[in-house]
């Protein structure tokens, strides 16, 4: 399907266009790209765990003294995140997006060669900064490119290269470090995303609705929409973008506005509890099970059935959020969560099978909820926010990271059951469902804004 052409004083809106088209091979292309740097940021996310033994091993050093190390690279995401966001509204999704990618894949590859653990400390926040960095920008590039009809399903599968990308890090670790040495994970980690770096240079587009909103040339304009849509817009004198009219003249303050006060304080919390399930079932459930009287083995299956089901979840999710409300879908998937969280508490001492089946639903629907969450950032704000947005709720949600490992180990210490301590679990996932009812209720109640979009006009 495709546009006649456009008379010079025509005016065009390039969200209904994209809308109006088929999903062309570009926009496959670009849904790749992100995949792919998504997967890459998995990757190397989790790269320092893979390779942690054979460096306690390597260096003859403690497995607590490699600490700081690991927390490094998580505040190191949060930072970044935080950044970059303000940065990519203002200097365009692209230049950040090639700029992270390209930090990250130098810090890896130096990480590589740290002689020290202090070195290695500093190494893996800088690498984190680039990681943080990158995620949100490809989210947000993503969505800006997709049609509404799909927007959602499009975003959560490019999100599931996170988790592919971090377990492909675990299989490509065993299978290299006997060989090669655990240094061979961070080269790896490190060449692969500076050879995808040098692609993106050449192949990634700006986000056509950021160039509207930035006032780009209109001859840039409409050589990006033809080659991401296909159609015949040669003629075009006015592109526009229909959505609220900014509600200030910053990203942050954008952000910030009373428009979005409330929903994004929302956002940041729904996040933050859905990451202290994560970390602390990812990081303490094996101790948990192994304390409860499980085997190791049993353990470590029992837990590797938590992230399992999470591209199912991410992409079911996706698809009824682009039907449904999706903040109504998304709060009652955490409600879900919650429930599951609780049941497996409650049939620990029971039926393995039972209890293999809740985890694994459990986790499904964990990681669905809160791979969705990106996604319903940024379909909340507008261009000229929606970095900012994104990446500001990753970014404060990265403590709840942190807060989920530290809390861990304090309800270890307390020697609490296994059934009080996923009761207590259950707590931040229907803390998520209110936030986000709390936000669509909010939203529903907000004052109407004035909606002229932005303009740029042909020269």
């Amino acid at each position: 399907m495709s546009h006649a052409p456009h008379s010079a004083t025509s005016t065009l809106d390039v969200q209904s266009l994209i809308d109006s088209q088929r999903f062309s091979a570009y926009q496959w292309l670009i849904l790749v790209l992100c995949f792919l740097i998504v997967a890459v940021d998995g990757f190397d996310t989790a790269a320092m765990g893979y390779v942690a033994p054979a460096l306690v091993q390597d260096w003859g050093i403690e497995k607590s003294s490699l600490g700081p190390v690991m927390s490094a690279a998580l505040f190191g995401l949060a930072f970044g995140a935080i950044f970059a966001g303000p940065m990519a509204d203002r200097v365009g999704r692209k230049k950040v997006l090639v700029l992270s990618v390209f930090f990250f894949g130098a810090c890896s590859l130096a990480t590589a060669f740290a002689p020290t653990i202090r070195w290695l400390t500093v190494l893996r926040f800088l690498t984190g900064l680039g990681l943080g960095a990158a995620m949100p920008n490809a989210v947000t590039l993503m969505s800006e490119y997709a049609p509404a009809r799909r927007r959602a399903v499009l975003v959560n599968t490019m999100f599931c290269g996170f988790p592919l990308g971090s377990a492909a890090g675990g299989f490509f670790a065993a299978a290299i470090i006997p060989q090669f040495g655990w240094h061979s994970v961070l080269v790896f980690g490190g060449v692969v995303p500076l050879v995808l770096a040098v692609v993106l240079v050449t192949t990634l587009p700006e986000s056509v609705r950021y160039m509207v909103v930035r006032q780009y040339p209109a001859d840039q304009i409409r050589q990006v929409l033809a080659r991401v849509t296909g159609a015949r817009v040669d003629g075009a004198g006015v592109f526009t973008i229909s959505e609220a009219a900014p509600a200030s003249s910053s990203a942050i303050g954008t952000v910030l506005a009373p428009r979005y006060r409330l929903g994004s304080t929302m956002l940041w919390l729904t996040y933050f509890m859905g990451l202290v399930i994560f970390y602390l079932l990812t990081s303490w459930m094996p101790t948990l099970m192994k304390d409860a009287g499980f085997s190791l083995q049993r353990a470590s299956f029992l837990t590797a059935l938590f992230p399992l089901g999470g591209g199912i979840g991410t992409i079911a999710a996706g698809w009824f959020m682009d039907r449904f409300n999706p903040n109504k879908v998304i709060a009652m998937t955490y409600a879900l969560t919650g429930v599951l969280i609780y049941a497996v508490g409650q049939v620990a001492s029971g039926d393995q099978v039972v209890l293999g089946v809740l985890i694994f639903l459990a986790g499904t629907a964990m990681n669905g909820a809160q791979s969705s969450m990106p996604s319903l950032a940024a379909a909340f704000y507008p261009t000229q926010g929606r970095a900012t947005g994104v990446a500001w709720m990753l970014g404060i949600g990265r403590f709840g990271g942190i807060t989920g490992a530290l809390l861990g180990a304090e309800l270890l210490r307390l020697h609490l059951g296994f059934d009080v301590i996923f009761t207590l679990l259950a707590i931040p996932a229907f803390a998520a469902t209110a936030a986000l009812v709390a936000k669509h209720v909010g939203a529903r109640g907000a004052a109407p804004v004035d909606t002229g979009g932005a303009m740029v006009s042909g020269h």
